[in-house]
Order: structure tokens, then C-alpha cells, then sequence
């Protein structure tokens, strides 16, 4: 078998955000209008692959995805003691990022996409910083995540093994996903932090609420778009539907056959869905 080349190049930047700079590794493939793709929690940008290499998308857009500090290849910052406080994500700093990123990158009218943590992210950036990105896309988001809170101890846990980690992801795609990647999924989380999925959910079941708020997102500034996976035991169908239903002008889609991990489970099934939203949300 011949030696196959993927056009993705990765790079370095050292972003300042909210006064500290951090050494944060993305990925980049592909020309035209910027969508920068946000990975899960405790994961990295890895689970984009899939996307980066396909030349349907790459031949239209220019492809974003970074690993969030503290993931992947982005190193924790030289300059803070990090080690002496437990990891947590927060959503000031997680939007404060992505603002810090548009402006490093110099991204104009970009689009943004994330999932679990980083589809709960693109209502929260529509909300709170309208405007930044033409349009949000959340798969498997909802209102809140609230309810499962007291699984958080046993994430990072010195009698529980690493193992558990992955294999409760395996549980979170679709019977229909191809089984190979669902087994890539699930190891790719087997590589990260042991404290930094801990640490994320802090963000996806604690912090991040819409209930009383979504009502107030403007999607003249932000488009909205919604995408839940039909076997999310998560983020399920049902919650992103509420969300959608919240806010005036989001718009809602059922991914049917894939589950949490649309992107890096089944990306075939996933891109029929994904590639006409971003060529909706970039006509004109």
C-alpha cells in the first residue's frame, strides 16, 4: 500500500487569554470561510479528523481546530503554579478564548461548531458575545446538563480505573457507528489528563444554564443551530429541542444513527448533515 499524505498542517500559537499566555496547538486544513471546529471535554481536536481531510470540506472552507489548553498538545501555561489548584473549565475563560483566537487568527466572519462541551459552548457565545461568529452550531447541546453531578468524584478517583473513561464513551455512540471508530473514540480519550475531563464537566453539568436566559439570544448576530444525536443518552434529542425552542430563530436537527460523538463515530453520517448546515449558514 502506497504512503498517503493528509494536507493538515499543525501550528503553534501563544495566545493571551484573560492575561496568561498559553501555547495552544490547532490544526488547519483547507481554504475559503473559517469554521473553527471545538472539541469535547477531555479530548482534543483529534475527534475533527475526519473533517480536516476531506476535500469536500477543505475545497470550501478553511478548517479550524484547536486543542484548549490543558489538552491535547496544549501544554498547561509555564508562567502559573497549576499544579498547586484542581482543574476546572470555566465559561468566562472558555469564551474569552474563542474571543482571543478570532482575533489572534484574524478570522473574518467565521463559523463556529463544537460538541457536548463545545455545542453547550455555541449558544453560550451567541449569548454572551453575538456577533463573534456568524453563525453557532452546537451538536449534542442543550439548555443544562444538570443532574448528573455526583458521578463528577468518581472521573478522577484513585480506585477507578483510567479504563472507565473510555469505555463510558464506547456506551455514548450508536449501535449503527462503524466499530472501528467507535473504538478510535474512545482511545483517543483514554489519552487525555485524568483530571482535565473531570475538570470540563465542571463547565458542561455545573456552570453552563441556559434556562433563564436563552430567551434573550439574538440570532440576527449569531445564527443558531442545533444538532442532537438520535442515541445521545447525554445531550439527547429531547434537550436539544428545548434549546432550540427557547430561542427565537435557532433551528433544530435530528442526527439519526449517531450518538455524542457525530464527528469521529460515524463521520460519513455526519457529514450529510454537517456539510449542507455550513453551506446554509455561508450562502450569500
Amino acid at each position: 500500500m502506497s504512503a498517503r499524505i493528509a494536507d493538515v498542517t499543525g501550528r503553534y500559537l501563544y495566545l493571551d487569554v484573560q492575561g496568561v499566555e498559553y501555547r495552544v496547538y490547532f490544526e488547519e486544513a483547507g481554504t475559503g470561510i473559517p469554521v473553527v471546529l471545538q472539541h469535547t471535554a477531555g479530548c482534543d481536536s483529534r475527534q475533527w479528523r475526519h473533517v480536516l481531510e476531506d476535500p469536500d470540506f477543505t475545497s470550501r472552507y478553511r478548517l479550524i481546530a484547536p486543542d484548549l489548553p490543558f489538552h491535547g498538545r496544549s501544554l498547561p501555561p509555564e508562567s502559573q503554579e497549576w499544579w498547586t489548584e484542581e482543574y476546572q473549565l470555566h465559561q468566562d475563560f472558555f469564551l474569552a478564548f474563542h474571543v482571543a483566537l478570532v482575533a489572534a487568527l484574524e478570522l473574518e466572519s467565521p463559523v463556529y461548531a463544537g460538541c457536548s462541551m463545545g455545542g453547550h459552548l455555541a449558544p453560550d457565545l451567541a449569548l454572551h458575545r453575538p456577533g463573534l461568529y456568524r453563525a453557532a452550531i452546537g451538536l449534542e447541546a442543550a439548555l443544562h446538563s444538570h443532574g448528573v453531578e455526583r458521578i463528577l468524584p468518581w472521573l478522577y478517583h484513585p480506585r477507578i480505573n483510567n479504563d472507565s473513561k473510555p469505555a463510558l464513551m464506547h456506551t455514548l455512540c450508536a449501535p449503527q457507528s462503524p466499530e472501528r471508530y467507535k473504538r478510535e473514540t474512545a482511545y483517543v480519550y483514554s489519552q487525555g489528563a485524568p483530571a482535565v475531563f473531570k475538570g470540563d464537566l465542571h463547565y458542561y453539568v455545573v456552570e453552563h444554564d441556559l434556562t433563564e436566559s436563552a430567551q434573550k439570544i439574538d440570532t440576527s448576530q449569531t445564527a443558531l443551530h442545533v444538532l442532537n444525536g438520535e442515541y445521545d443518552w447525554s445531550a439527547f434529542p429531547a434537550a436539544g429541542e428545548e434549546l432550540t425552542a427557547a430561542v427565537d430563530g435557532a433551528a433544530f436537527t435530528l442526527m439519526k444513527g449517531v450518538g455524542h460523538f457525530p464527528m469521529s463515530e460515524n463521520p460519513e453520517a455526519f457529514k450529510s448533515y454537517f456539510l449542507p448546515l455550513l453551506e446554509q449558514v455561508t450562502a450569500g
